[in-house]
Order: C-alpha cells, then structure tokens, then sequence
C-alpha cells in the first residue's frame, strides 16, 4: 500500500525532477539527551539535483537558518505526529541516521561503555555530532561503485578495517542499521555518532562555551514567549532540551552568516530544531519557491525541510535552487532580541569569562538585531 508520505515524496520528485539524498555533515550541530543512552536518530532526506546533496552539521542548524516543518496540499501531505499544517524554520536538521555535523543534543548522565567517567548518571549532556568516515582506500574504492552502480547499499563495507579511527567515547547514532553487532554505513558512506563536549576538548571549544555543566544550563536563542516577533538569549535548564537536537550558530560557525560577535569577543548559541514557524510558505512548485527564496522577506534563510509521518525529514537548501548561502541580509537578523540570563537564582557565580556572565552584564537590554549585540568584556 503507497502511503501519503510516499505520495509526497513522488510528488515532489514528478515535480522538480529531485531524488532524495543524505547529506553529509557540517560544523555545529549537537543533541541533548543523557548520558545513559546515544542522541536519537531520524531519517533524512535532501533533494539534490542528480546529485548528492551537501550537508549539514547536526541538527544543526542549517545555520545560516533551515526551515523545517510540515505542508499538506491535495493527494499528499507531510507533517509530524502532532499536525500536518504547521511549518517551522529551523537550521540544520538532523540528516538521516543524527543531526548534521552543526547540530547537538543533549542527554542526561549514566554509564555506556567509555563514558561512564564523563559525569554523574542522569546528568543531561551535551553532545556533538561526528560521523565515523572510510579510509582513503575504502572511500576510492566506494566512489568509483558509484560510478557504476545506481544504489550505494549493494556496497560491502568492512566496518572494522574501512572506516577511519573516532574516540573511544564516540557512540553511534540510534536507530541506524546494525550488522553482526557493527553499525552500518549510510548511503553516503559515514556512521552517524555522537561524542560529548568536553570543557576542554580543543576541537569543541565553541560548542562547550554554549553549556555549563555545574548548573547544567545552556545559552539558548529562541522566540519569546510572550512576543513572537522578539527573540531572546536565556540560559535554558539543560533537562528541558533533552532528547532534542539543536543548531551552534555564532562566530566561528559557518561563516556567521547573522554576523554575531567578533573576532576578539566570539558570540555563539544555541537554536533548537523546528524551534520557528513558517507563516507564508510558498505552494510547492519551482518557479514558486525560487520566487519566494528571493522575493520574500521569510525567505531569506538557508532552506526548508519537511517533516513526514513516517519520520523522514525532506529538505530543499537554496543550493539546490542555484541560490546563493550566506546571504548579507537574513530574515533572522531583521527581528529584535533581548538579554534574559537571570543568573541571580544561582547559588555562586559563573566564570568570568564565561559567555553567561559576559550575557550577564547586558541583561533585559535589547537590540535591534543579532549582530548588534556587543559583549561588556
């Protein structure tokens, strides 16, 4: 039996001429979730123009600024479990098996293998996404069965000795294919995994300036909640993103493409996924969403993506489009924001030079957008 999610996705395949892809990773994205148990996975899709489709960086964000969300139209529909009406925009989502290499999640403490000296169990953690690659022998050898093969799951894979080393407290992704206890690739030829930030990991630096562990918040950008057109800053608990994926935007994120922070006082955040509404979106149609990337003011943003029932997320990026990203005016960077750090509850105070005492001293103060906020150092 053809499902509506499986309408939709030939409908828009009849559309535009697409097929549907995963993308590869890119720099930002984390999970939140435990420590007991590996971030959770989701299936992914990208349309890409008889081609693979570059990627993100878990969940995160597209940041610069995806959209995702759900559309019905005649015969077909997407859309979650809770509606089928409702779009949101978001940035990088999660592609297929975890969140794109941007994203995060978090997750609560508990021991799992090499982890269980990484914090108390039940503490929420911060996790960032990192796909388990193939050799340079293995990805030649992968890439020129492409050439000649149509569908990349024909390809024997070695997982023990094709894929290059990760850290011992890499975890894969759940939910992605397993075979005699070894998970296997996706059609891409990457595992799908997780690692928790670490206060002084090097290569996380940025991602860890975003959380604080002893408090266990994190700096969050989202709508206010009294006004939908106001953002806000707020040092959000981390027990109430668990199980999420979120976006690292800021500074040294993708090209900052919402121009926050500098390069002598470094701004980021984090966004969660699906964490904004789409109010206008476009009929799904290419001379329609072209026009709306490019003559509306809710379409300056990275892409959209589409939530189905079945759990496959479908997103089209302005790439695909021929459209430019980053742009020099996002819709993002028309909205104002306000400082909501309300640290006073806590019991002694944060780091100095942390990003929550620096956010601190500008407290209820708003600005006309992001990358006019300036940090009292």
């Amino acid at each position: 039996m053809v499902t509506p999610d499986q309408r939709s996705r030939e409908c828009i395949r009849r559309y535009f001429g697409f097929r549907t892809t995963s993308p590869r990773r890119r720099r930002g994205q984390v999970a939140a979730s435990t420590r007991a148990s590996p971030p959770h996975a989701w299936r992914w899709g990208t349309w890409g123009r008889c081609r693979r489709a570059q990627g993100a960086q878990c969940a995160w964000l597209e940041h610069g600024g995806c959209l995702q969300g759900t559309l019905s139209w005649p015969g077909c529909c997407f859309g979650n479990e809770l509606s089928i009406r409702t779009v949101f925009w978001a940035h990088h989502e999660a592609p297929r098996f975890g969140a794109a290499e941007n994203a995060m999640c978090v997750c609560d403490g508990g021991e799992r293998g090499a982890l269980h000296q990484k914090g108390a169990s039940g503490q929420p953690y911060l996790w960032a996404r990192l796909d388990r690659k193939p050799n340079k022998l293995a990805e030649k050898r992968f890439k020129n069965f492409l050439h000649s093969k149509q569908n990349s799951k024909e390809f024997f894979w070695n997982v023990e000795e094709d894929f290059k080393p990760v850290p011992e407290c890499w975890i894969p992704a759940k939910e992605i294919e397993q075979l005699n206890g070894n998970p296997m690739p996706d059609e891409n030829g990457h595992i799908p995994g997780w690692v928790p930030v670490e206060k002084n990991n090097k290569q996380y630096c940025w991602h860890s300036s975003v959380v604080n562990y002893e408090f266990e918040v994190a700096l969050v950008l989202k709508h206010h909640p009294d006004d939908p057109g106001l953002l806000e800053i707020s040092a959000v608990p981390l027990s109430d993103l668990l199980e999420q994926t979120l976006e690292l935007i800021g500074t040294n994120i993708n090209g900052n493409p919402y121009g926050l922070g500098s390069k002598k006082h470094p701004l980021h955040l984090l966004i969660p996924h699906g964490a904004f509404q789409i109010r206008n979106l476009p009929t799904l149609k290419h001379n329609d969403l072209l026009s709306w990337f490019e003559g509306c003011r809710e379409g300056k943003i990275e892409g959209i993506v589409w939530h189905c029932n079945d759990g496959c997320l479908i997103k089209v990026h302005r790439h695909h489009l021929g459209l430019c990203w980053p742009i020099p005016d996002t819709y993002m960077n028309s909205k104002p924001v306000i400082i909501n750090m309300n640290l006073n509850k806590y019991d002694h105070a944060f780091d100095t030079k942390s990003l929550f005492n620096l956010l601190s001293k500008i407290d209820n103060q708003k600005f006309g957008r992001l990358r006019d906020i300036i940090l009292d150092v």
